[in-house]
């Protein structure tokens, strides 16, 4: 078995999309994808985007991609690297991609002197809890999340 990870591509936007509704569905979710193919093709590898993402294959086939992008600690004074999405297909799972999809992200971090990494993660997805805590991450119970969108966006910013 042959685990690769590499800079996704514009020609990558169907199969993105294609994982993006697989990780909603396993999420319980599908009805929260609005995006298409050609929207991700362009938001993700426009000139202007701000975000990266990378494939994994396994022995040739795309089995799996994360999103990130740069954040920015000011207690640190130092940059970040947020996780948007790590997503490998459930019949590739348990064989060592997402472990090593991390890993990759964890190294680009480590390159780039950001001080640290982050995700979030779905209170019952006891698999992936249990994935970030054999590595060392930490959950950060202290903080809530939260979330301006749709409507209440619009409506917020507002003059």
């Amino acid at each position: 078995m042959d685990i690769s990870i590499r800079q996704a591509r514009a020609s990558d936007a169907d199969a993105i999309y294609n994982m993006i509704v697989e990780l909603a569905v396993y999420e319980k979710a599908p009805q929260e994808v609005v995006t298409t193919p050609n929207e991700i093709r362009d938001t993700l590898f426009g000139p202007d985007s701000k975000t990266e993402a990378l494939i994994c294959e396994i022995d040739g086939k795309t089995v799996g991609y994360a999103v990130f992008f740069s954040s920015y600690s000011t207690w640190l004074g130092r940059n970040g690297i947020f996780m948007e999405d790590l997503y490998i297909s459930p019949e590739y799972r348990s064989r060592g991609a997402g472990k090593a999809m991390l890993k990759h992200i964890a190294q680009l971090a480590v390159q780039r002197k950001c001080g640290r990494l982050e995700w979030v993660v779905l209170d019952w997805n006891q698999p992936a809890i249990d994935f970030y805590l054999s590595i060392g991450a930490q959950p950060q119970s202290e903080w809530i999340r939260y979330r301006l969108n749709g409507d209440a966006l619009a409506k917020f910013a507002e003059n």
